[in-house]
């Protein structure tokens, strides 16, 4: 049975980051992936030098519009995973950006054309209702609407390997 109706109808495209997974788990997060894009996949995993004992892998997708919150769904079922799914913006169809650590859970954000979040405005009103005229409050509300914290916690783990340097862009200038 498919889980994507209509699979004639690849749209929509992005790609799947394994950040961290546990050797025993590799397997199963391919026939999850898999079920979730309705085709057998393969991954070529790595090992995480940010966690020992952990792989890493990277899977480029397509398939209808949506698809990254189906697989998103399939993986986070897999709590000592470290993922992120992105899907591109399309036609008619916004983007999306979904980040997992086991310690924090899902977060998912809307994204542009070029992959910026997009914070949408009752979400900034309601940040600047909650943090009134305290500025730090206002701050920490923006940085969890941004998904700051699991960006911050990925970090490390978004280094493909010893022999990669990690781009800081927040430390760029």
């Amino acid at each position: 049975m498919d889980v994507l109706p209509n699979r004639r109808a690849r749209t929509a495209r992005g790609v799947l980051f394994v950040h961290a997974s546990p050797r025993a788990v590799c397997p199963h997060v391919e026939w999850s992936a898999g079920r979730a894009l309705g085709e057998a996949v393969n991954f070529d995993w790595s090992e995480q030098p940010a966690l020992p004992g952990s792989h890493r892998a990277e899977y480029y997708w397509e398939g209808c519009p949506g698809t990254g919150a189906i697989l998103a769904s399939a993986l986070r079922g897999w709590e000592q995973l470290r993922f992120e799914v992105t899907e591109d913006a399309g036609p008619g169809s916004d983007g999306g950006r979904w980040l997992h650590t086991p310690e924090l859970g899902i977060f998912y954000a809307q994204t542009d054309s070029v992959g910026n979040v997009v914070v949408p405005e009752d979400r900034i009103r309601s940040a600047m209702e909650r943090a009134g005229a305290n500025a730090i409050e206002l701050h920490r509300e923006l940085r969890l609407a941004l998904g700051q914290t699991w960006d911050d916690e990925l970090e490390p783990f978004r280094q493909a390997s010893d022999l990669n340097a990690v781009v800081w862009l927040h430390q760029v200038g």
